[in-house]
This record gives structure tokens, sequence and C-alpha cells, in this order.
């Protein structure tokens, strides 16, 4: 008999079943390639996350933590802004972690300027919608499928995949009654908004909050945690009245919240347990440190924890006494700290580190002679791929700025409470980045006012690198093997570095790598094949022009000229079936 007597031309098609089932893992595999694992708050690229000690921020805590499990509080958005350094990020990783340990967690987000993977609006709402698509499987599946649709959706704009992947989703499920929204995880936690680059960028994505999840009937209650710029200041004035000015609850950190006590606190428990670990028995008398140093450091950081936690990663470094260190920091600290401002006392801490590694490092024979800041500013300028929008690993800009292999550990080594070097085992060649522990020492770098006589200019940086790369296609031992990595490495900074402008090159650096057979070796040094498309041999192409104009129209050397024209005609014949321009 039989199963389906009444059934007519009727057939289980698996093909279709596997098919959708295919089709939803394949859209959720897009989502996850459209993720910025970094930015979460559990992230191996955050090892060294900062958080709040057990017995400090107890106050702003407890008025974080009970806003989040407040379900039916009216405000659903709080954004707390701080100075640099006022420990807002410190905050976000504490309450990440407390959500996270009381299932109320549905998603972090945490900004980082320096990090390509997390400094725009990119990977903002991909990550979110991940994060809370791993918290219901029919949420999952539904994103999925959203993706399997759409699979343009992450070109679009963000407010557009916020109500594709999120809003619409999550409001369809509840409904249906396949996802409670009483015990779903609702906080989502958004930290350094003001690392997000652009400010337009900054404004869409607190827009899009707005329409997106204010004004839709959804349970998340959302934490930003921000610097007071542009965008988030004018979304919450109340004059003229921001868009967000009523909807928001607004935490301003460095006025509603003394951190005072919290840094003295702070600054007592961990610099004790530095002497209690330390070899140097006046380390660990219980003398040690004492009231008076305790309180001039209290008065320095000004209620900017970034200066005290600069001050213990300083003294725990094994290189010389913790008694020794901390008597160097108080020695630098000015009398009448809080008649100045904040950073001007965080300024002066940097600039004393960086001028004592300075000594160090160049009182070393080995070193040569080497400009100590010259070399940390080029760093810094490959680290935050701020030349052509491109980071070379740490160890290949060692060999591009002449160092040797390893240099950057011998340039850092007195600089680890400020810098560290991040290394990516998982990669088949390893990859190893500069960091730096707070933004505001970056920033210190880049500006003369707070860097004073410790400030190098980019034009410098860039001359400097320009002149290495040439220097390095003279030498004589044959290390750049034709067409090999390392060639590349070096013209394609060679283009980056010059922005195609012959001028970052000194006339007698040019002079004497023309004169010297440089173009030449540049040319042994080419491929037998070159991608017209790569801006690296274009870029090439753009500065080998300029040089021919700048030889013969400025400098007058119009022998030298022609000799760098003739390579220049060479390589336009030899590559002109790649579309090598004319």
């Amino acid at each position: 008999m039989s199963m389906f007597p009444n059934a007519q031309n009727f057939k289980i098609d698996n093909v279709n079943v596997h098919s959708f089932e295919d089709s939803q893992k394949g859209g959720w595999k897009m989502l996850l390639k459209n993720t910025a694992p970094n930015a979460l708050h559990d992230s191996r690229a955050r090892f060294d996350a900062p958080k709040c000690d057990e017995d400090t921020r107890v106050e702003v805590t407890k008025e974080l933590m009970d806003w989040i499990q407040d379900r039916e509080a009216p405000q659903r958005l709080l954004c707390m802004t701080g100075a640099a350094g006022a420990g807002k990020s410190a905050l976000q990783q504490t309450i990440a972690e407390g959500c996270s340990g009381s299932n109320t967690l549905g998603s972090a987000f945490f900004f980082s300027a320096g990090d390509p993977t997390r400094n725009d609006l990119s990977h903002v709402v991909p990550t979110i919608a991940c994060q809370l698509g791993l918290h219901n499987p029919a949420l999952r599946d539904a994103i999925g499928k959203v993706i399997e649709d759409s699979p343009l959706i992450f070109e679009k704009k963000i407010k557009i995949q916020m109500d594709m992947l999120v809003v619409t989703p999550f409001k369809r499920l509840c409904a249906s009654g396949e996802l409670d929204r009483n015990t779903f995880p609702h906080a989502i936690l958004i930290d350094g908004l003001d690392e997000c680059s652009g400010e337009e960028n900054q404004e869409e994505l607190l827009s899009t909050i707005k329409h997106c999840l204010l004004d839709n009937d959804l349970p998340f209650r959302i934490f930003i945690a921000s610097r007071p710029e542009w965008a988030i200041r004018t979304a919450l004035d109340n004059d003229p009245e921001g868009y967000l000015y009523r909807l928001a609850y607004h935490i301003k950190l460095s006025d509603m919240y003394d951190a005072t006590g919290d840094i003295r606190r702070y600054l007592w428990t961990r610099l004790r347990g530095i002497g209690s670990r330390s070899r140097d028995r006046r380390a660990q008398s219980p003398l040690w440190p004492t009231k008076e140093d305790i309180e001039k450091l209290v008065e320095a950081a000004s209620g900017q924890f970034v200066y005290a936690a600069t001050v213990i990663k300083y003294v725990s470094e094994r290189r010389g006494s913790p008694v020794d260190r901390l008597r160097a920091i108080i020695d630098w600290t000015p009398e009448g700290g809080q008649q100045t401002r904040p950073l001007e006392l965080l300024d002066i801490l940097y600039r004393n580190i960086l001028s004592t590694a300075k000594e160090l490092y160049e009182a070393v024979d080995t070193n040569r002679g080497r400009d100590f800041l010259l070399l940390v500013r080029a760093h810094q300028m490959n680290s935050d791929s701020r030349v052509g929008g491109t980071q070379n690993s740490t160890r290949d800009f060692d060999e591009i700025i002449s160092l040797e292999e390893g240099g950057h550990q011998v340039l850092f080594s007195d600089l680890h409470s400020l810098v560290f070097v991040r290394q990516d085992s998982d990669m088949s060649r390893v990859w190893e980045e500069m960091r730096f522990y707070h933004l505001s020492f970056s920033e210190f770098l880049d500006s003369e006012l707070r860097a004073q006589h410790l400030f190098v200019s980019e034009t410098r940086v860039r001359q400097y690198v320009v002149e290495s790369c040439l220097q390095k296609l003279l030498q004589q031992e044959d290390f750049l093997e034709n067409g090999s990595l390392n060639s590349s490495l070096i013209i394609g900074a060679l283009h980056r570095y010059s922005n195609d402008q012959i001028t970052y090159v000194d006339d007698l650096r040019l002079i004497d790598f023309t004169r010297n057979n440089g173009w030449g070796r540049i040319d042994e040094r080419l491929p037998s094949h070159v991608n017209a498309q790569s801006s690296r041999w274009s870029g090439l192409v753009r500065f080998t022009l300029n040089a021919i104009q700048h030889l013969n129209d400025d400098l007058h050397e119009h022998e030298l000229a022609d000799i760098v024209k003739s390579y220049f005609d060479k390589w336009k014949e030899r590559f002109k079936e790649d579309g090598f321009p004319e």
C-alpha cells in the first residue's frame, strides 16, 4: 500500500533541500568574510586591552551596568564622552566582560585608528550582525538567507545593511515566536567612535543607530564611548538641540566622575605589586613608594588614567630598578600640575621617556649614529598605513629603512611602556606590526606643539625612506634577486614615499644615484613581465619622468637626464605589451 495514496506526480527533491541548506551556509560564510574579528572585546588582537582594576571606577561601572540591566528605562542609548586617556576604553572593556559573563552582551565593536580592519564603517554592521546571529540559530539562518538573496549588501550604505541584516530579521522572528526578545542578549557596545576615520562616517553611524535601532521597537540598549569630537558632540548638544539630545543618556566622564581616588588606588596597588616582585630591596621595602611620590603622580595625572597606566608600564620595565625609574618620573614631573592642561603633563612624560630611550639607543656604537627619533617616526608612519594606504610588516620595513634584521626590537627596547609589536603566527610568513598602547602617543608624535624638540616631520621621513631605497639599489652585493619579493618591496616603497615627486630626493643624492648606475640597477631588478595595473610600477614611471624633468630643467644636468631617459625608453619598449604608459 502506498504511503501517499492520493498523491500524483509527487517526489521528494533532496537536491532542493540541500541547495537551501547550502545557501544558508553560503550567506553566513560571506558574512564572516566581511567581519572584523579584531574588533571583538575578547579578540586576541586586543590581548593587552585596558580594563579597570577591581577596586577602581566602582561608581561609574555600577551606573553603567545598572543602566544596561534596566530593560524598562526609557532611554536606550547611553553615550559616554571624555578626554583622551580618561579611561573610556578600560570602562568599555570592563562592561563588555561583565555583560559577557551575565549573558547580556549582544555584540561589541572596538574601533582602532591604527587597525585598517576596524578604523572605518566597512565591517561594523556585519560584525554586529554576526555576533547577534550567534545567539540564536533562527536569526543566524535568517541573516544568512538575506545575504544569499542580496550578495551585494556589503556594498550598500550602512543604514541599509543595518535594516536588512539586523532590524528586519529580528522583528520578524520576534513576531513569529522564534526569538524571545525578553531573554535575548541585548547590550550593544561600541568603543572609540572618534577612532573611526572621517567625521562624516562617525555621523553616519550615529544616524544609523538612531533610525534603525532607536526608532524601531527593539530591545537593544546601546552603549557608545568616544572622545567629544564633532559628530557626537553636535548630536548630543542641547543648544542647538542635537538629534540625539532627548534620546541619549549622556555621561561626561571627566566632569561627572572624579577619577583622582581611583588613580591613587591604582598606583598604590600596582607599584606595591611591582615592588614585591622586584629584586631591588629598596622596592621591597614597605616604605616604597612614599605617600609624597604617589600624591605627586596623582596630581600630575589630572584625572587621566593613561598617565597612570604609562607610569606603571615604564616602572615595570625589566631594564633597571623600579625605584630608579619611579624617581626619574618624579623628577620629570613639574610642580603645580593641576594648573596646566592635562595633556601637557602627559606630554612631559612622553618627552622624557622618548628622550631617555634616544640617549640609550644612540650611545651604543653598533647603532652607527642612526637618528633614533627619525626611525621611530618612520615606523609609526608605516604602522598606521598613512603612506599610500599600505603597511609593510615591521620586519620588512626594517629592511626598507636600512636596519639590520630585528632592528626594530633594539629600537623599541626602551619604549615598551608605549609601544608593542604584535605577531600573527597563523600566516605562512610571520607578520609583525608595531602598535601603540594608546592613541595619544601617536598623536603626540604627529604634533610639533606637543613633541617640541623631538618632533620629526613627515617630509623628513619621506626623504629618508626614499634615499634609503636609492642607496639600497646602489649597493654592490646582490641581495635583491631579479623579480624577488625584496626587489618589489624596495621599488614599492620608493614609489609610495616619493609620492611620485623627485623633490623628496636631495639633488646631490639624485646626481650620485644617476652617475653610479642607479637606474641601471633598477633595470636589472625589474621582472620580465610588469602588470600595468600595479600602482607600484606606474608610480616608478612617474618618479622616473619627474627625475628626467628635474635634471633637465632645474639642475641643468642634461647628460644625466639623457641617461635616465634612455632607461625609460628601454622600459617603455620592453613592457609596451603590458600596457606601459606612453
